[in-house]
């Protein structure tokens, strides 16, 4: 990509905003390296208390970054904790929302009252930080919102209205029964360019007998919010979601799609680079499993890994270590000191005994290398975005287990639409992991899929490698038009 040529009085001015969780603030940060690599001086901001975990994770001069690329906080409204926790997400976008723009609005006071730094000239912020919206508006500049879902599951979220209209949610039952197999097994027709749903397949914040749902009426607010925006941008490209891209531009602003954005970070950002090094990992990255994986053949190791914000029960996690066990395959296992709801995530001794000649565990690692390593021969995954374009880019297949947000939605689309995935029930059976697990590896079927995954690792790369690949040509235009133009 050609930088356009700006002089240097006049250089360019991004602040980037991530909503403050692990999942969107790796992307953001990939918008904001590649911004920097087009001219822009960047100011990344993010809340207080993330900007304190990753002086922790990653050392006290870890944010110091380049002279044209800084970090900044501010708060989030939220009691202040020393925890390394992901803090609960429905108090977090209810804070965000009523706490964050005053102290946004005096930060770019005081950043435009500086003399060493250009003054801003345009905001990119998370879909669900739309308050920078007013801010923006006040200050008289560009704001362009990065929904950091699939394309298919913003889709799914901006119908979210129509579900209320149409009677579906919340649900209009007062007993669990709205969460049985038949109930949630309704077809939903009606949603632009997405085919054969059913009710299980939309994200769960549907999920709810109660007509005052944090995320459910939070979703539906920063869906709309969206149409004030400058234009939209998606980590996803247009091999893989066209049709669905297609159908949402005529609902927003211009939507960019410019993903994968790893993979366009890693076209345009030198790898031995200041910036390159820069990373934002909320918990500290275990590499040595990077070591491990170079001892094992190609495609014989499952990776596990559930996310950031992922939690289960003592006896799925049991499961899911025996279910591990009696497949016999070798495996990487990140299990976050957090998984386990209300207790230490612990595997049985006898799991770790019988396992031990073929198993590495870790609390954390750098997943996209994992992911494009060659001995990745599958993955068991959460399907939250990041992960399962990750796993696209990679060429590698997945077992499917969703936990909430959008991820039934990118599971849907992973089975029956892209052909690279096998869902796997909420319950967790050991019986179950182990026949997926084998399938995945050593079936027929598992074969399909990874030949599937091959080829939308070849269109991920042609999307993000050439002068007209298609992400490239529209993060040109993006730039040009929604923050230059």
């Amino acid at each position: 990509m050609a930088s356009p040529a700006v002089s240097t009085s006049r250089k360019p001015h991004v602040v980037c905003v991530p909503h403050p969780a692990q999942g969107h603030i790796n992307p953001m940060l990939q918008v904001a390296k590649l911004l920097h690599a087009k001219g822009f001086h960047v100011t990344f901001v993010n809340t207080i208390y993330n900007h304190n975990r990753l002086l922790r994770s990653r050392g006290p001069n870890a944010l110091d970054g380049a002279s044209s690329f800084r970090f900044e906080s501010i708060p989030d409204g939220l009691p202040e904790t020393d925890g390394d926790t992901t803090q609960d997400i429905p108090a977090l976008c209810v804070s965000t929302t009523k706490n964050c723009l005053a102290p946004f609005k005096e930060f770019l006071r005081r950043i435009n009252a500086r003399g060493d730094v250009p003054p801003v000239s345009c905001i990119v912020s998370d879909g669900v930080m739309s308050f920078t919206l007013d801010a923006a508006k006040e200050l008289g500049v560009p704001d362009v919102l990065f929904w950091t879902p699939s394309a298919c599951g913003f889709m799914a979220f901006l119908q979210f209205h129509h579900f209320i209209a149409k009677g579906l949610a919340p649900f209009k039952v007062t007993d669990e029964s709205y969460m049985c197999k038949e109930y949630l097994d309704m077809v939903i027709d009606w949603i632009p360019s997405m085919k054969n749903l059913r009710l299980k397949d939309i994200p769960s914040f549907i999920r709810t007998t109660n007509p005052d749902d944090t995320m459910l009426n939070f979703v539906v607010q920063e869906v709309e919010q969206s149409k004030r925006a400058t234009a939209i941008i998606l980590n996803t490209f247009d091999d893989l979601e066209h049709d669905v891209i297609q159908s949402m531009q005529s609902l927003l602003p211009p939507v960019y799609s410019i993903g994968p954005l790893h993979l366009l970070a890693k076209q345009e950002i030198d790898e031995g680079s200041e910036i390159a090094r820069i990373g934002l990992n909320l918990w500290r990255e275990e590499t040595e499993c990077l070591d491990w994986l170079d001892t094992k053949s190609p495609n014989s190791v499952v990776y596990i890994s559930f996310g950031c914000i992922t939690v289960m029960s003592a006896k799925q996690l049991v499961e899911f270590a025996w279910g591990l066990a009696a497949s016999g395959k070798e495996f990487l296992w990140v299990i976050r000191p957090d998984l386990v709801i209300g207790d230490a995530a612990v595997v049985p001794p006898e799991f770790l005994v019988e396992t031990e000649d073929r198993r590495m565990l870790a609390s954390w690692c750098p997943q996209e290398k994992v992911l494009s390593h060659p001995s990745i021969g599958g993955f068991l995954t959460h399907c939250g975005w990041n992960s399962t374009i990750e796993s696209l880019c990679g060429g590698v297949p997945m077992i499917c287990w969703p936990f909430f947000a959008e991820q039934p939605t990118n599971c849907k689309f992973c089975c029956d639409e892209w052909g690279v995935g096998m869902e796997i029930g909420g319950n967790v059976k050991r019986e179950e992991v182990e026949a997926v697990v084998r399938e995945l590896m050593d079936g027929e079927k598992g074969k399909k899929m990874r030949e599937k995954a091959e080829e939308w690792r070849r269109l991920a790369e042609e999307a993000t490698e050439h002068k007209l690949g298609s992400s490239v040509v529209n993060f040109e235009t993006f730039v040009n038009n929604a923050l230059l133009g």
